[in-house]
């Protein structure tokens, strides 16, 4: 039996037969396709909102991690329980003196001049002195004169004495002859004294050297006027000498200091003149009394200088190896902050910064002594900004250690 035809209802033609097992198939295709697009769709916004999503996470934790400040820190070095410090020092001769007339007169003669080396006793100058010359002279004839009337009073005194017994001249006579006597006697001392004096002044006119040294000035020429260094007129040092075969180191330690310096202990002298060389000198003694103007100790340094290689005058710096009491701390200065509350360095703790307070020693340059506030292992904040706070968080980007190169 053949199927029946439907009718177009506009043309009149026959509608074919409708197949409805096709028409499932291409619903159900459509369907899937469908969801797989709408799939396809959700996984590019689920993606693209992801990535949005991770990219502004991330943003936010770069940005919270730039607003934490990067640091460098250091450690600090501790020192050594013995300190070198470097003072001047002012080298001096063991002895010197200026060498003065004790008489008045002209120069005659000077033997020495500057450099020479001389010996104790040695004859330097000679003086001429007419007028002490003339003034001994006329001692010795008042004492020749006081002798005469001496031995003439002598012999009456004598005289007189015998003839009392005989009762040839009173008392009073023998008393006057002995009266003079006496008053000759006085005079005769008393001319000695002036000869002696006088032969003195006379000696004077020589000037030897005191002690064995070297002639560093001579301030006199022949026939200049002297004066005698005992007189009230202006006084003329002939010569100064000075003993340089031991030469005196004069040295101001600071109070700071004062305790570890000991008579003994050896000291090392540095000289321009001699830049890679080294001097060793002894601590003979010390004043055992702080100067109260400038708070220093002096001491005195003896250095053995028997060619004369150091040269009395020149500047010194002295290395003294002083022990100290305990043990300090060295930083580099650009981890200090001064503020009004005090010196202060910036240390990381737990990843903020903590502000201590030290106290400076001494300023070596680059580095400064800290002998209290800090312990071994902090992290003491190099170059800390001006606006860092207590409390700060910080980040670690560079650590440098005690015997880090640099």
């Amino acid at each position: 039996m053949l199927p029946q035809t439907e009718e177009r209802p506009r043309t009149g033609e026959p509608i074919p037969p409708v197949n409805k097992a096709g028409i499932g198939k291409r619903s159900r295709k459509t369907w899937i396709v469908l969801a797989i697009a709408v799939m396809a769709v959700a996984a590019l916004l689920g993606s693209g909102i992801w990535s949005r999503m991770k990219a502004g996470a991330t943003l936010r934790a770069e940005t919270v991690q730039a607003a934490v400040p990067a640091v460098s820190v250091v450690s600090p070095k501790r020192t050594a329980f013995t300190d070198e410090i470097i003072l001047p020092g002012n080298v001096q001769p063991y002895i010197s003196s200026p060498i003065y007339a004790r008489t008045n007169g002209y120069l005659k003669k000077w033997y020495f001049d500057i450099g020479a080396r001389v010996k104790k006793g040695q004859l330097l100058a000679v003086i001429e002195t007419p007028e002490v010359d003339q003034q001994l002279q006329q001692a010795r004839s008042n004492l020749l004169t006081a002798q005469a009337n001496l031995e003439l009073a002598s012999i009456t005194k004598t005289r007189y004495q015998r003839l009392l017994k005989s009762n040839a001249v009173s008392q009073q006579d023998v008393d006057n002859a002995v009266g003079t006597y006496n008053a000759n006697t006085a005079i005769v001392e008393a001319d000695k004294a002036a000869v002696e004096q006088y032969s003195a002044l006379v000696s004077f006119e020589k000037v030897y050297a005191p002690f064995d040294g070297v002639i560093t000035a001579r301030n006199t020429d022949i026939g200049d006027l002297i004066n005698s260094g005992s007189s009230s007129n202006v006084k003329t040092d002939l010569f100064h000498i000075a003993q340089p075969g031991t030469l005196r180191v004069y040295v101001d330690v600071p109070e700071e200091y004062s305790r570890g310096v000991k008579v003994g202990m050896t000291a090392d002298l540095g000289l321009a003149e001699f830049p890679d060389r080294k001097f060793q000198g002894k601590v003979v003694r010390t004043a055992d009394a702080i100067n109260m103007t400038t708070r220093t100790l002096l001491i005195e340094i003896d250095v053995e200088n028997p060619t004369g290689t150091l040269l009395t005058g020149s500047y010194a710096e002295v290395h003294l190896a002083v022990p100290t009491l305990a043990s300090t701390f060295l930083i580099p200065v650009n981890t200090l902050l001064f503020r009004t509350e005090g010196l202060r360095v910036g240390v990381v703790k737990d990843e903020k910064v903590v502000l201590t307070t030290v106290t400076p020693g001494h300023d070596f340059g680059n580095d400064i002594e800290i002998v209290a506030g800090l312990k071994a292992g902090d992290q003491v904040i190099i170059n800390p900004p001006d606006s860092i706070v207590a409390g700060q968080q910080v980040q670690i980007v560079q650590a440098t250690l005690p015997g880090d190169a640099k």
